[in-house]
């Protein structure tokens, strides 16, 4: 099951694929939303897919601490947005297929390989480009965008290992010089 925003994302995500989904009602999620949330994820398995904004991220954090272990598919702000209009509803057949065969799953926030001196050795926090090279990592990571807090709270959530985060950030390197 795929959790949605809206009528707009369901109709979007059956473009591109055979699923059901759950729809939120946008950011005012309520609780018969989360028990039935709750159910999906017993019996089937849920990915959360929310848009790539303050809204969507505010509901994947409520969904998350309410519902553990969810996967999550991430899609970026520039592949979600049209007319000025940030949404899953606007992004490709092939960015949604994308997204969700790169589904990453949430676990108990545990220790993590990745420190916040590597954040910082890595210019993704207290750096002028801080923001567009957390932008770049979350898309190679497959976490999404968010800030320097939240980007280290994903790595661990999401069990990012010292490898994957080296390989991701040489790949930046070498594409930046």
């Amino acid at each position: 099951m795929i959790v949605v925003e809206g009528k707009d994302d369901t109709t979007a995500i059956k473009r591109a694929v055979d699923a059901e989904t759950i729809e939120t009602g946008g950011s005012a999620i309520n609780k018969d939303i989360i028990r039935r949330i709750k159910l999906a994820q017993q019996r089937r398995g849920v990915i959360v897919f929310t848009d790539p904004d303050h809204a969507g991220e505010r509901i994947r954090k409520i969904i998350t601490a309410q519902v553990p272990g969810c996967k999550h598919a991430f899609i970026t702000r520039e592949d979600a947005t049209s007319k000025g209009d940030i949404g899953v509803e606007n992004a490709s057949v092939d960015t949604i297929r994308r997204a969700l065969e790169n589904v990453r799953t949430d676990y108990e926030v545990a220790e993590s390989d990745i420190a916040l001196e590597d954040l910082i050795a890595a210019g993704l926090i207290v750096h002028p480009q801080a923001a567009a090279r957390r932008m770049e990592m979350g898309k190679r990571l497959g976490i999404g965008y968010c800030n320097g807090k939240q980007f280290y709270n994903r790595c661990r959530m999401f069990r990012i290992t010292r490898e994957e985060f080296a390989a991701a950030w040489q790949q930046l390197e070498q594409e930046e010089g």
